[in-house]
């Protein structure tokens, strides 16, 4: 996530380093992390016009998150696969849950003028039912075990002057549909990173221009990414890192912000089969690499509850782009199973903790 950097900084600024979160829900995805509106007495220490170094943040934003929880469902929609191999049958038939939860945690590492270091942390888990009961190996395994994602991360940001900046994050995962018994790092790591350089043109304004490796678009790959944080008066503002995602911002007030706009997700996850599949060269697999990628139009809102306590409520409708299983044998990657997912509406529900005002206001006038 971007981080909120202050002239004098504080613990709070640095729990917002992964928001160049490249694939997994991101989920997300968490979103670029709010900070005070301009309206806020916190805005000018936090992001304000005296700051030293130059940051990713705008004025603008609302409160950075340390701790969240995310939990996510969406209705019953139609499924199909067709298989690409004559030892796998097809399948009709209809998803009647598909849920997620995610928790995810920010740690400040180390928190200087001229260099910010957040470690973070996060488990994720998706749960899918079938109608009529998936008697379909590759579905079985993963209605019995759920797909799972744990990782850490390491973001560094590196204020260079009044200007400049940059942002640096290596992120590890453990993706598949493992149990506590079954988990090998070997089998299931997946790596991701970014990097960014950008320029603070003023408290309102920062942009940036990197580079991104990762699953968002299904399969490892590299490509470009453009920040855009800009906020154009007391209630309107946009943050974005395109083409992954792009957001509008309204600030209804510094206790409550609306958000709308598109994300894509993606990740990979490695399945292992109960029961071996044959490929076309006649090679037995008993693993297969799950492609999953997913285009969201969604309406958030975000209000206070208390102090340190905020809720997230969020809805809008998904596009499967692609549910595809491949052979992991061989540097191909030959498609083994094509599956759609119909499209369909989801909505979620969020709780995360921020840092208190009493103690930003504190910390800040030490």
């Amino acid at each position: 996530m971007l981080l909120n950097v202050a002239k004098r900084s504080c613990p709070a600024v640095l729990l917002t380093a992964s928001l160049l979160t490249a694939g997994p829900l991101a989920v997300a995805q968490v979103y670029p992390p709010p900070a005070p509106p301009a309206t806020d007495t916190l805005a000018a220490d936090q992001v304000g016009r005296d700051q030293e170094f130059a940051t990713p943040s705008v004025v603008g934003m609302g409160p950075s998150k340390g701790l969240v929880f995310h939990y996510e469902r969406m209705p019953r929609f139609n499924v199909s696969s067709d298989s690409k191999v004559g030892t796998v049958t097809d399948y009709k038939g209809e998803a009647t849950k598909n849920a997620r939860l995610i928790i995810k945690g920010y740690i400040p590492f180390l928190n200087r003028p001229h260099l910010k270091v957040v470690m973070g942390i996060n488990y994720e888990r998706e749960e899918f039912q079938f109608a009529p009961p998936a008697n379909y190996q590759f579905y079985q395994n993963i209605e019995d075990k759920g797909l799972k994602v744990l990782g850490a991360q390491l973001a560094v940001i590196r204020p260079v002057n009044t200007v400049n900046w940059y942002l640096f994050r290596v992120k590890g995962e453990l993706n598949g549909d493992y149990t506590s018994s079954e988990l090998g790092i070997k089998d299931y790591l997946k790596v991701s990173s970014e990097f960014v350089y950008g320029w603070k043109r003023s408290p309102q304004f920062s942009w940036g221009l990197g580079l991104q490796l990762g699953y968002t678009f299904g399969r490892q790959s590299i490509y470009p990414a453009l920040l855009y944080n800009r906020t154009f008066n007391d209630k309107w503002g946009v943050e974005a890192l395109f083409p992954a995602r792009v957001t509008v911002r309204r600030n209804l007030s510094y206790r409550s912000l609306l958000f709308a706009g598109y994300s894509v997700d993606g990740l990979s996850y490695n399945i292992k089969l109960r029961e071996p599949i044959t490929n076309a060269e006649g090679q037995q697999l008993r693993t297969l690499e799950l492609r999953e990628t997913e285009v969201r139009g969604r309406l958030r809102w975000e209000r206070e509850i208390y102090d340190f306590l905020w809720f997230g409520v969020e809805g809008g409708y998904r596009y499967n782009y692609a549910f595809d299983a491949f052979d992991r044998s061989n540097n191909d990657r030959r498609k083994i199973i094509d599956s759609k997912l119909a499209s369909a509406p989801y909505a979620s529900l969020e709780l995360f903790i921020v840092p208190p005002r009493k103690f930003l206001k504190k910390t800040l006038n030490k």
